[in-house]
């Protein structure tokens, strides 16, 4: 699953301006769109914890008129941030 990576406080903007445009009193109010995500995920995106997966951000992204390419944000691939494995083992 491919995630969209904004620079650090600007995943929250983000998501206060889809708020703004959606008119939402909270960032929870984005769940009556018909996500099918938890709260605590959201909760997660918004305090930048977690990346936003592509999918979500494009959904987003047309639900509030909000031109992706305006945005400065990084395409991550599928497997960004895994450990390789092959580790030392106990000798």
């Amino acid at each position: 699953m491919k995630r969209v990576k904004f620079k650090k406080g600007e995943q929250k903007g983000f998501l206060d301006l889809v708020v703004s445009r959606l008119n939402c009193i909270s960032v929870r109010g984005i769940l009556q769109f018909g996500f099918e995500m938890k709260y605590s995920s959201l909760k997660n995106y918004y305090c930048e914890r977690r990346v936003i997966p592509l999918d979500f951000f494009n959904d987003l992204c047309h639900l509030a008129k909000v031109d992706a390419e305006d945005l400065d944000v990084e395409y991550l691939e599928g497997n960004w941030g895994q450990i390789k494995g092959g580790k030392k083992g106990r000798k």
